[in-house]
């Protein structure tokens, strides 16, 4: 649905039944009345401001007499907050942006969990990189288990299992639920198909031959093949830290084709690169 729609006979049905699950809020005006043609702009401004958070049902009163009839408007402008199929709050006359939104402040949900919401719904269609976005911006304003655990699920899917592993970690366990232990399980399995028989073989060479850069580099990309970005960067960052030009260069030069594959929006690069950056300034 729309977030700015004109409301008439025609789609009030289906209006009324989106309030079950969104607010809803009902702006009653007529073109004949000043007033109301400024509370239309600010109300239309609040709606882009919030960005979803509520669907704003325009009624034009000269158009839609029998609406404004049903709903007992008895003086224009009037706006309503439609929740549920029902008016749970309202004003009639003008008021600024910042009323506006603090009256709807009470009653809409807070960004955070608009943007889990979206998430979930992005997750059941198997979107999970259109998602992570929106978890990680909610975890920013919000660090509940909820949302750490719906950031984990992302991260699973998408092959960060360090990341996902972190945030399980950090949760509570009163929040150690069905789908906590569902990720769980999860992630179990990923490291267990992560630990290849390869990775096993040149971590036991790398241990009788600690000072074998060739080893040491194999053994990188096969943890980076794996997934396991955090060990290979940490297995990178210890002969760095003695030289900066290791192995004439191939060690950095790894190291840096594995945060360039991580991302920017990776916290476990930006990290890295950090650590880096003290080495070389």
């Amino acid at each position: 649905m729309e977030p700015i729609l004109e409301l008439t006979k025609e789609n009030i049905q289906q209006v009324v039944d989106a309030s079950m699950k969104q607010v809803i809020v009902l702006a009653f005006w007529a073109s004949q009345n000043p007033d109301s043609l400024a509370l239309m702009q600010t109300l239309e401004s609040v709606s882009e401001q919030q960005n979803g958070r509520f669907i704003l049902a325009k009624v034009n009163c000269e158009a839609e007499m029998e609406i404004a009839n049903y709903f007992q408007i008895q003086n224009l402008p009037t706006t309503l907050v439609l929740h549920e199929g029902k008016p749970v709050d309202g004003f009639a006359g003008v008021q600024d942006a910042g009323q506006i939104t603090a009256m709807l402040d009470k009653h809409l949900p807070a960004i955070w969990q608009l943007k889990l919401d979206q998430a979930r719904v992005l997750l059941s269609e198997n979107n999970a990189i259109g998602a992570l976005p929106l978890l990680k911006e909610a975890y920013a304003e919000q660090q509940i288990a909820e949302v750490a655990l719906a950031l984990a699920d992302v991260y699973l899917s998408l092959g960060a299992l360090e990341d996902a592993q972190k945030l399980l970690d950090g949760v509570g366990l009163a929040d150690q639920d069905s789908y906590y232990q569902t990720l769980k399980a999860k992630l179990a399995l990923a490291l267990d198909a992560a630990d290849t028989p390869e990775i096993r073989k040149l971590q036991s060479d790398f241990e009788q031959a600690p000072d074998d850069f060739a080893t040491l580099l194999a053994l990188a990309k096969a943890l980076h093949q794996a997934k396991r970005n955090d060990e290979a960067l940490a297995l990178l960052f210890t002969p760095l830290q003695k030289d900066v030009a290791a192995d004439e260069g191939r060690v950095k030069a790894l190291f840096l084709e594995i945060l360039t594959a991580l991302g920017q929006g990776s916290s476990l690069a930006n990290q890295y690169r950090r650590k880096l950056y003290t080495l070389l300034y």
